[in-house]
């Protein structure tokens, strides 16, 4: 059994965060208006699936996605509410959090 905390999972938590700041830079740029924020985002996911290569190495693919995918849609919905003052209803709110809730089940199955 691999340690829940390794290498591989940072590069997971990493290419998560450079995922939510690409959502955030591609939002900014409103529908690629402002190219610099559009490009900045573009170069971001890049770096995010780089990273998420390096992960699959030693996480399962499923667990290393949709360990990223919960990562980066509860990062989103955070950075979008706070930075660009986007809300959620508690509904919304709700399904990110089964989300979550799946993928620790995923994580330890």
């Amino acid at each position: 059994m691999h340690p829940i905390f390794n290498i591989y999972f940072a590069f997971v938590v990493i290419a998560a965060l450079l995922d939510i700041v690409a959502n955030m830079y591609l939002s900014k740029s409103k529908g690629f208006e402002i190219k610099k924020y559009g490009f900045t985002a573009i170069f971001l996911v890049l770096g995010a699936f780089t990273l998420l290569a390096q992960a699959v190495k030693g996480i399962d693919l499923a667990v290393a996605y949709a360990t990223w995918g919960a990562i980066g849609i509860l990062g989103t919905a955070l950075g979008g509410y706070f930075l660009l003052g986007q809300k959620l209803k508690p509904i919304g709110w709700a399904g990110i959090f089964t989300v979550i809730a799946a993928v620790v089940v995923l994580k330890s199955a």
